[in-house]
């Protein structure tokens, strides 16, 4: 479910209507839309293989709408609803009247998820009643209540500062929009394996023995580690959240980090060495030994946190036949990685089809606030060598706000935008109520014809940057207040400016890349052309954000990397900080667009020895130039939201003449056998 507390307010910009292509030598913003001759080889248009999906699209590469309780005797109406509006199924669960226990409506969920595999549709089962997923509506805790989260908490002002006690009060248990619940403790084996037992037991058993072929995917929904301040809701919001669990005035907000009954002795096992006498080192100090304790506790939460929640769910997900996926909880705030998962790149690498969370659909302030969002499960995906990518996108910001709902032209570029960065699975929280079914057809077809393209092809940036998770588990300090920036050392805010800067400058300047931590890079080989290869991709440049520090493993492959000829850009190295035309002069990007312009997003792929790229105009004003991509002969552009394409000529200098209306994309797909050519420029 959408994660609707969000510690940056997203706004809209309203759009003009996106503009018809036609088939001719370059994609114009007025003319009718009429088919190109598609030849199946030669110098230009697409293979014909590529051109049903296209055309029309199938269910596989079509939306999913998310809905919460199927009623008894209602999925007829709905499935010719929904298929009729042109999506490609549902993401579904049991009723939350009642929430896994009513034979009624177990028989009424799995009548529907019958109902909509046999209409030709995809069913995902949403894994929660509400959010934070892992509760099980409350049946865990009700059944086993020693395993809620617990928290170590730190109050100098008593003789033994530091207290074990309930996570709750403060945290995002009783801090969300769907109810304030207490949760259960992502690190405790005992817990997970109870709401595995309860939710997705449960789901199989009802279902039956043909479960893998009935269902695609499970979706778990922004699980955390909860021992940290967040910060209230809105109260006007928080008068209307149901308190299942009443919330204890007299508990004092304190300095926390998670804990668990074995945390202590998983600790020895690892480092060799009592935590206990080291406890003060977890929320304050800066000496070498407290920064390596922090350093080791929170690798040691990192560890669990994949290995007992993500990956104890992608493991029994494995055994059923079926795909593990969802996304976690502030994916935007990098300093809340450690206090929230550990490692938000881990986490999500346990995920068969990581996910993000997307509350705006204005595609300009998305591109502007949510690039570490959509890059955290992309790169994920990447490392891990796998490809799909999973999205929840709604237009929650602009319907709070007063502003909504979005427009078709905003929902179909927040959808390119995120497709430019691999996403191939749309879950979608837009209301059918909303907007008129034509555009909701449109918006399906719109996703369908992406991913007809770009889901069988693969993501091709050359680019790494670091993600320094390691370095802030070393910084990072508990605070009793919500949890900022600005609460934390120096050097931990000189990262997290260095490394959020750094990656919006990419984006800008229509550079791709994906993130990669220590473990990742300490796993990375280096090939004999110099090129560092991870997850069966190769990466011609790292850049390292300012006052990070490797780790010996991750820092023998860098200088290998190095000396093989690879581009190392550190920012801030000898007090200079990498400006954008620093950092694309050292990145040498093989695509560069003329004039610049920052609201141009740009996707790179590669598919049947072709190079395939998306651009996307995140503004509400047309966009004219040019985009280098090397050598002479014609491209051929593609527009999603026409179906319509045509030949692309290119000019001198190796240029492609651009034209992008307001809110468009358009994809262009190099002639035969040019996936690896030399890159231009």
């Amino acid at each position: 479910m959408m994660s609707f507390h969000r510690s940056t307010a997203m706004y809209l910009g309203l759009i003009a209507a996106l503009g018809a292509v036609a088939a001719s030598s370059k994609p114009s913003r007025s003319a009718t839309p009429r088919p190109a001759r598609l030849t199946q080889s030669g110098q230009t248009g697409v293979p014909q293989a590529w051109v049903p999906a296209w055309m029309q699209p199938p269910a596989l590469n079509r939306p999913l709408q998310i809905i919460h309780g199927i009623s008894l005797g209602d999925s007829g109406p709905a499935i010719h609803r929904y298929r009729d509006l042109g999506l490609g199924g549902v993401v579904c669960n049991v009723s939350f009247d009642l929430y896994l226990q009513s034979a009624d409506y177990w028989k009424a969920f799995v009548q529907a998820v019958r109902s909509y595999r046999a209409a030709g549709m995809r069913v995902w089962i949403y894994d929660e009643h509400g959010y934070p997923s892992g509760s099980a509506g409350g049946l865990v805790l009700k059944q086993h209540p020693e395993c809620e989260a617990t928290e170590l908490v730190y109050d100098p002002s008593l003789s033994d500062p530091f207290v074990v006690r309930p996570a709750y009060e403060f945290t995002h248990a009783s801090n969300n929009y769907h109810a304030a619940r207490r949760y259960i403790n992502l690190i405790d084996d005992r817990a997970v394996a109870s709401f595995i037992h309860l939710t997705h037991e449960a789901y199989r058993r009802h279902i039956g023995a043909d479960f893998a072929r009935m269902v695609d995917a499970v979706f778990t929904d922004e699980p955390s580690l909860i021992a940290v301040n967040l910060g209230a809701i809105p109260e006007p919001a928080r008068r209307n959240v149901p308190v299942v669990d009443p919330i204890d005035p007299s508990v004092k907000p304190l300095p926390a980090v998670p804990w668990s009954y074995d945390i202590a002795d998983r600790y020895r096992e690892r480092f060799g060495e009592s935590l206990v006498p080291h406890r003060r080192s977890l929320f304050v100090g800066d000496t070498p030994e407290d920064r390596k304790v922090r350093q080791q506790y929170w690798s040691l939460i990192a560890d669990l946190v994949s290995e007992r929640y993500f990956g104890a769910i992608q493991k029994w997900c494995a055994h059923a036949g079926i795909a593990s996926s969802g996304h976690t909880l502030w994916e935007e705030a990098l300093m809340h990685h450690p206090a929230l998962e550990g490692n938000g790149l881990k986490a999500l690498g346990r995920m068969d089809i990581p996910g993000l969370d997307t509350l705006s659909s204005d595609p300009e302030a998305v591109a502007n606030g949510s690039w570490m969002t959509a890059a955290l499960p992309s790169s994920a995906a990447m490392l891990n060598g796998r490809r799909r990518v999973m999205t929840e996108v709604s237009d929650f910001s602009e319907k709070m706000g007063g502003r909504g709902p979005a427009s078709l032209a905003d929902m179909c570029a927040t959808a390119a935008w995120q497709a430019a960065w691999g996403v191939t699975d749309f879950t979608l929280y837009y209301s059918p109520d909303d907007r008129s079914a034509d555009d909701y057809r449109a918006y399906c077809q719109y996703v369908g014809r992406l991913n007809a393209v770009l889901k069988p092809a693969k993501l091709d940036p050359d680019l790494l940057l670091y993600y320094p998770v390691r370095d802030l588990w070393a910084e990072y300090r508990p605070v009793a207040e919500p949890l900022s920036l600005q609460s934390q050392p120096p050097r931990a805010q000189r990262i997290v400016g260095s490394f959020m800067r750094l990656g919006q400058t990419l984006q800008r300047t229509q550079i791709p890349f994906a993130l990669i931590d220590h473990e990742q890079l300490a796993a990375a080989t280096v090939a004999a052309d110099g090129t560092l290869v991870r997850g069966g991709h190769r990466f011609r440049a790292l850049v390292l954000p300012e006052d990070v520090e490797l780790p010996a493993p991750a820092a023998k492959v860098v200088d290998r990397f190095r000396r093989k000829g690879g581009r190392v850009l550190r920012d801030g190295e000898a007090g200079v900080h990498l400006s954008p035309a620093a950092l694309v002069s050292a990145a040498k990007p093989p695509y560069r667009l003329t004039p610049a312009s920052e609201l141009i997003a740009l996707g790179r792929f590669t598919r049947a020895g072709r190079r395939v790229l998306l651009v996307v105009n995140t503004s509400s004003k047309a966009y004219e130039g040019r985009l280098t991509v090397g050598g002479s002969e014609p491209w051929t552009w593609m527009d999603p939201a026409t179906g319509a394409l045509g030949a692309a000529p290119v000019g001198g200098g190796g240029q492609l003449h651009l034209a992008l209306g307001p809110r468009q994309a358009l994809v262009y797909v190099s002639p035969p056998a040019s996936a690896g050519a030399p890159n231009p420029g």
